[in-house]
């Protein structure tokens, strides 16, 4: 796995214009964030709000500061989304990310490549939604994921970036962020989520979440 980190920056370096001031860095960020397709987000929110109105469980994971996100994203989705109302349903929502002695125990006993997927094995059922973050694309853990939750007829979200990797092709509706800096992929990640769940917590707050579901889709 470190070669293949190594490789990745290694190509990132390569690729990119090198950023050595804060004003090239936010510059950068502008410029991504104009890229980005600001649609996908929307179909994304959709997809949440019909596992939303459905009862079905959300579950999310990554590594490094993918794993802070799916943590960050669970909370918002959990407790911010829908706090201020008091009647109705929550969302069922896991963050794979959050138990480390279940990561270590697999991790140990098995593989680190199985510390997403056999949390998997045990809780995901057909119609669940999983969502994985990844800005390569190609993380060995969140692949084998996303494999199991494809056979176990789980609908795959993914956010990610460079050029999607094989993370792409494991996914009903991949968000790939247009750009090859890791840094600035997660920079929009997060606001990824934050758009996410601003936008679901204006529907459910004012009615919405029903109207709007039916513009949710199955496909990328």
């Amino acid at each position: 796995m470190a070669n293949n980190g190594n490789s990745r920056l290694k190509s990132c370096a390569s690729s990119s214009p090198q950023i050595t001031n804060a004003a090239e860095y936010f510059s950068g960020l502008a410029q991504v964030f104009q890229r980005l397709p600001h649609e996908q987000v929307d179909r994304i929110c959709d997809v949440l709000l019909r596992a939303h109105e459905e009862s079905r469980r959300v579950f999310i994971f990554g590594n490094g500061g993918s794993a802070a996100l799916a943590s960050h994203l669970a909370c918002d989705l959990g407790k911010g989304a829908t706090e201020r109302i008091h009647e109705g349903r929550r969302f069922r929502v896991i963050a794979l990310t959050d138990s480390v002695p279940m990561m270590t125990a697999w991790a140990n006993d098995s593989s680190y490549e199985d510390i997403f997927a056999e949390q998997l094995r045990n809780l995901v059922e057909a119609g669940d939604l999983v969502f994985a973050i990844s800005a390569s694309g190609n993380s060995p853990n969140v692949l084998k994921a996303l494999a199991l939750a494809r056979r176990e007829d789980a609908f795959c979200v993914g956010l990610t970036g460079f050029a999607g990797g094989k993370m792409k092709n494991l996914c009903d509706l991949c968000l790939v962020v247009p750009s090859d800096n890791m840094q600035l992929i997660e920079d929009v990640h997060l606001s990824i989520a934050h758009a996410l769940f601003t936008t679901i917590r204006h529907r459910l707050e004012n009615g919405l979440a029903l109207a709007n579901a039916k513009f949710a889709t199955a496909a990328p």
